[in-house]
């Protein structure tokens, strides 16, 4: 069966939280049933932010990996690796480097906002700025079809393209694929101070984490600012408690229970936060069995990547094959045998 490519990684900077199983892993997992699946735990993009903060690192690609394997990635069905592995995403980094104008990457408005965002670190780096280039390489590499990501990388995408049309212009019509956008929902999981979860603002509910500590953040957690007391009405548009009710809650009558009870002050915000740990746990523990399964194992985690890492760098090394003579370099005969 001819299957489409998909390329797709996540950086090894903290701990994955409900945000990442939401907006990205449920879709990976999906996609793997029918689709030629490369997921890379990109270690190169953390040290582009973490070079000052390495030593977590080698940590936090075991802790992805665990992650990814106990919400349902399968090393059977999906090619799953280390970018640092595969030296080829090293080496397609710097190829594309060489016709990417400055320009370009002065004008992506994630690297603008970063730079005014981020505060306590020293961002002015050439790896820094240059994180698309690699981003790009990492797509280009295996000649991805699709890459599935939310509206925040889009502009990312266009500039993989970009570089493509660019790159083909040099060196050779058709010599890499234009990757296509896989554009995937991305649902709105707000963390427990009510901003956007994530691994930076400390709020996170993460995948690891035990039924109880998930069930101290939830009970503490932020909701309608209006509900000072148990008898006021509030409303659930202003809450973010009902935010991951509309994610994590499959049962559509009770959402309609809780929207009205809570505009009515029929019910009080514990009871509301009780029925939502109520979900998250049942969907959580089969992904702890199988988190705790894999942990007792370290050879077969060790398997899984060697494995990969052979998967994902016989790949690699076809893309390069072509892209070495097409830049007229003279390459190395056990290169591109």
């Amino acid at each position: 069966m001819n299957r489409s490519r998909v390329f797709s990684g996540m950086r090894p900077t903290g701990q994955l939280h409900l945000g990442h199983l939401a907006g990205a892993l449920t879709n990976w997992v999906k996609l793997q049933e029918d689709h030629d699946c490369f997921y890379g735990i990109v270690d190169w993009h953390a040290l582009m932010s973490n070079y000052d903060d390495s030593e977590e690192t080698r940590k936090l690609c075991m802790d992805v990996l665990l992650d990814w394997l106990s919400v349902g990635l399968s090393p059977e069905k999906s090619c799953i690796f280390i970018q640092s592995h595969v030296p080829q995403h090293a080496e397609l980094f710097l190829a594309l480097s060489m016709i990417t104008p400055l320009g370009w990457l002065y004008r992506n408005p994630t690297y603008k906002e970063q730079i005014v965002n981020i505060r306590n670190k020293d961002l002015s780096t050439f790896a820094f700025l240059g994180y698309p280039v690699l981003m790009a390489a990492d797509i280009l590499l295996y000649r991805a079809e699709k890459v599935p990501v939310g509206e925040d990388q889009s502009a990312h995408m266009e500039l993989s393209r970009e570089l493509v049309r660019r790159f083909n212009h040099f060196f050779g019509e058709g010599l890499l694929p234009e990757p296509q956008t896989l554009l995937t929902p991305t649902p709105k999981v707000p963390g427990t101070d009510g901003r956007k979860m994530s691994k930076s603002y400390k709020n996170s509910l993460y995948i690891s984490e035990s039924a109880e500590s998930m069930w101290e953040k939830l009970r503490t957690m932020i909701t309608d600012p209006s509900r000072e007391k148990r008898r006021d009405p509030g409303d659930p548009g202003k809450c973010p408690v009902w935010d991951i009710h509309k994610v994590f809650n499959p049962d559509e009558s009770e959402r309609a229970e809780i929207d009205n009870g809570c505009r009515t002050a029929g019910i009080g915000c514990i009871d509301c936060k009780k029925m939502l740990n109520t979900h998250i746990a049942e969907m959580m523990e089969p992904i702890h069995e199988r988190r705790a399964r894999y942990e007792k194992d370290a050879g077969l985690l060790n398997d899984i990547l060697v494995e990969g890492a052979r998967r994902a760098e016989a790949v690699a090394r076809a893309t390069m094959r072509d892209i070495y003579p097409s830049m007229g370099l003279l390459a190395r005969a056990d290169r591109v045998s």
